[in-house]
């Protein structure tokens, strides 16, 4: 891979317009309509006609001749607050590595190191279920810092969690986010007691990950994450154990993490751009950023030939874009933060997403009770129909505007790295579609990684 390849499809994602976006590829000719994020094979006239009409600013008087100018199916009305679904709690802001890029500035978000009483977790899950209802969903996901340094708690609040839901009749899943250096055997037949989701932050091959996620010590970490998570590995069955790639100046080799962690068993593997650290350090520039999707795509094409061949190649990025293609997924929001999810504090405050924990930008009241009115701000502000640089991209119902972290924090510098991703995803699910439809139907009705 060189940088021509990501050059060629930031060039090719760019916005020409912001109803339509037209691609190529082996297949022939084909349209993107922004409303209802829908994909259409054109004919080579019909294709001209269209690139002629966003020339002329006539894109919407072409779409209705064709039948397809139907009326916005996203208004500017903002999202009502919706009932609380998820919630993620801190249950420990305090952490035992000194990460170089740390958005939670080693796991204390720039304050006191604290454990989440167990009263105040308590209370944030009888929160959670008041929202829920009887007979609903919902999922609690821990976070941190590293959530195990306060484990006791961690297992308490789980376990009183599942025997409420079950009463209620809740299906109620469990999720944790560690860094895997304090995870042992007994974690392992806890997590798959309760079905957890568990994501291990690992950044590279040893040499790779111990530059950027060392103890704060400076010792690696690695050798010892990697013993660490042998029983998991293991025994997952109703515990799924997913890698999470933190992508930095450090560690754009990306191809070759993948293909390390799907070896060692893990049920994925995904990639998250460092857009927005405290101080700066790790983030990715613009030529990173080119670099990052060089790999993207070369991973891409690696799950694309594996697939096509009838064998599992669990890239999550990949995965995840190609079910959000299939079913069309189109939204005002990039993602629940400030409406059905918010993150929880320590000392029980409640906040946009994790990542806002201590941070009065995303401020939503206390477990107990979400602050409606700032919620409503919220929600009324973040609509991507509010953010200037989206209402004219192609791409903004399916990236959604971007993480609100990232974007009140930095702005929006990866829009180019997006959409050139956007780009490339769209022509791989054409190609897909044709060699492996029977992939997508499974997929619809899958909760885990078809092959």
């Amino acid at each position: 891979m060189t940088s021509a390849v990501a050059m060629r499809f930031m060039a090719a994602g760019a916005p020409r317009s912001p109803d339509i976006h037209l691609l190529e590829s082996e297949a022939g000719h084909h349209l993107f309509v922004a409303n209802g994020s829908r994909l259409f094979d054109v004919e080579p006239d019909l294709f001209a006609r269209l690139g002629a009409a966003i020339a002329a600013d006539r894109v919407s008087e072409v779409l209705s001749s064709i039948g397809v100018g139907e009326p916005p199916l996203i208004d500017d009305a903002p999202l009502p607050a919706p009932p609380i679904h998820a919630l993620s709690l801190a249950i420990a802001q305090k952490c035992n590595l000194g990460c170089t890029y740390c958005y939670a500035q080693q796991g204390a978000f720039g304050g006191q190191a604290k454990n989440m009483p167990i009263e105040t977790a308590n209370r944030a899950v009888d929160l959670l279920l008041a929202e829920a209802g009887d007979g609903g969903k919902a999922s609690l996901a821990y976070l941190g810092g590293e959530p195990l340094v306060n484990r006791p708690v961690l297992q308490a609040v789980t376990q009183r969690a599942a025997e409420l839901a079950a009463r209620r009749g809740i299906a109620l899943s469990f999720s944790i986010t560690t860094n895997g250096t304090l995870l042992s055997q007994a974690d392992a037949e806890f997590f798959e007691t309760h079905g957890f989701a568990v994501t291990v932050s690992l950044d590279g091959p040893r040499e790779v990950h111990d530059r950027t996620r060392p103890y704060k010590s400076g010792a690696g970490s690695f050798d010892r994450i990697m013993r660490n998570l042998r029983p998991l590995l293991a025994c997952q069955c109703r515990m799924q154990v997913s890698a999470r790639v933190t992508v930095t100046p450090e560690n754009l080799d990306l191809r070759r993490t993948l293909d390390d962690f799907v070896a060692a068993g893990f049920y994925s593997v995904g990639f998250s751009p460092m857009l927005s650290a405290p101080g700066g350090r790790g983030e990715l520039q613009t030529a990173d950023l080119v670099s990052m999707l060089d790999g993207m795509v070369d991973c891409g094409r690696t799950f694309e030939r594996r697939l096509v061949a009838g064998e599992r190649y669990p890239f999550d990025n990949m995965v995840n874009a190609m079910r959000e293609i299939n079913r069309g997924s189109h939204r005002p929001y990039p993602c629940g933060a400030g409406a059905g999810y918010l993150g929880v504090s320590a000392d029980g405050e409640l906040a946009a997403c994790h990542r806002f924990v201590g941070d009065v930008e995303g401020a939503m009241g206390t477990v107990a009770g979400v602050d409606r009115d700032r919620q409503a701000h919220w929600l009324a502000e973040r609509h991507v129909h509010r953010q200037a640089p989206c209402t004219e991209c192609w791409a903004r119902y399916l990236c959604g505007g971007g993480c609100h972290h990232e974007t009140i924090h930095r702005g929006r510098p990866a829009c180019e790295y997006i959409r050139g991703w956007l780009h490339y995803c769209l022509t791989a699910y054409l190609r897909l579609l044709r060699k492996r439809p029977d992939w997508f139907d499974a997929a619809a009705g899958a909760t885990g990684q078809p092959s």
